[in-house]
């Protein structure tokens, strides 16, 4: 027993330290061997009925609320006591986190109205509103504690923005909306109206609620144990929603060889990141805090869920995979830099192994 727990204890650290050329290589396997995404994508178990609505039920709905319950059952609550401390500054972190994306975005839509390929453009809008639309990702607090930051802060970050999620989602996919042409604001329309409390809550917020029930529910020796396995499964389930998710968009890029139009969506999509992680940072120089809770906003201001919005797309836009391309490029980029925090704030002399839990 104790071998098997060592075993899953090295697997999940090793999947942790090298995550992001895991999900590297999960984009390349995407380009290159597509079947078993698209098949994980198709896999669907039919539609039950509860509370007078049909409820329609897939493999990627089933991963994406695993990857949540995770979430909720890796929040400890002995952190969840200092909360109330950060009122002021949750608040403001989260009213940053809309309206920063929002103001590039609306600025990117007057810039790309240059561009020689309309739809392109709009493409990129649509994919760009649904990383901006999306709660903050549950990751950020991975990076925050490897960096020896304020955990409670981002904890609470990730916490309220996927409580208030079914609202604030549909109601930011409405605002996408009107910066959009008349075809594609319908599209993020139907995100919107897909994207409601219902799918939210559903798949987001009852699974991150459950987590934490269970979390308070279970004696703490009994979940230490089992955590190894746990993150292990957690880090699987991601790379999964990464692979089916590419398999939707990337064939065809690499088919197309559209060259100009991969470029400038990396680019727009890695200065959204770098906008919203230097949000992070004006906020706290703000708010005039410690270290410790400047990386917390930067990691909770940069970093979205992604794979949310990765499902989202592939359940809506299925006629529109290269929406997929700019969410696929935020989820690396926001990697890179938060690794990249991570370096420079180990290097100013925070420790990011001290205080691990």
């Amino acid at each position: 027993m104790n071998s098997q727990k060592f075993t899953f204890l090295t697997v999940s650290q090793f999947i942790h330290h090298h995550l992001l050329w895991f999900l590297i290589s999960a984009y390349v396997l995407a380009a290159i061997f597509p079947a078993v995404g698209l098949w994980i994508r198709n896999t669907t178990f039919g539609d039950v009925s509860l509370f007078q609505a049909q409820i329609h039920i897939s493999l990627l709905l089933l991963l994406l609320a695993t990857l949540m319950f995770n979430a909720g059952l890796g929040v400890k609550t002995s952190h969840l006591k200092s909360l109330a401390q950060k009122t002021g500054m949750l608040f403001a972190g989260l009213t940053a986190n809309l309206a920063i994306p929002m103001l590039y975005i609306f600025s990117i839509t007057l810039v790309m109205r240059l561009w020689y390929e309309p739809d392109e453009a709009q493409h990129i809008l649509v994919g760009l509103a649904l990383v901006a639309a999306m709660p903050i990702a549950g990751a950020s607090t991975a990076w925050a504690q490897n960096s020896n930051g304020n955990l409670a802060l981002s904890l609470g970050l990730v916490l309220f923005s996927t409580v208030l999620s079914p609202v604030i989602t549909p109601v930011a996919l409405q605002v996408f909306g009107e910066m959009a042409s008349e075809e594609y604001e319908r599209l993020l329309q139907d995100l919107a109206a897909y994207g409601s409390a219902g799918f939210l809550g559903l798949w987001i917020v009852l699974p991150s609620v459950l987590g934490l029930a269970v979390r308070f529910a279970v004696p703490e020796a009994r979940l230490t144990a089992v955590m190894p396995v746990i993150k292990l499964i957690n880090a699987v389930v991601l790379l999964l929603l990464n692979y089916s998710n590419g398999s939707m968009s990337l064939p065809q890029a690499v088919a197309d060889r559209d060259y100009d139009f991969l470029a400038v969506t990396l680019a727009i999509t890695t200065g959204l990141c770098f906008t919203a992680f230097a949000s992070g940072y004006g906020l706290s120089r703000l708010f005039k805090v410690d270290q410790a809770d400047r990386v917390s906003l930067m990691y909770g201001l940069g970093m979205n869920n992604n794979g949310t919005g990765l499902v989202l797309a592939s359940l809506v836009l299925v006629s529109y995979p290269r929406v997929m391309v700019p969410i696929i490029f935020y989820n690396l980029v926001q990697h890179l830099v938060a690794g990249s925090i991570h370096v420079m704030s180990s290097r100013n002399g925070d420790d990011p192994t001290v205080g691990r839990a």
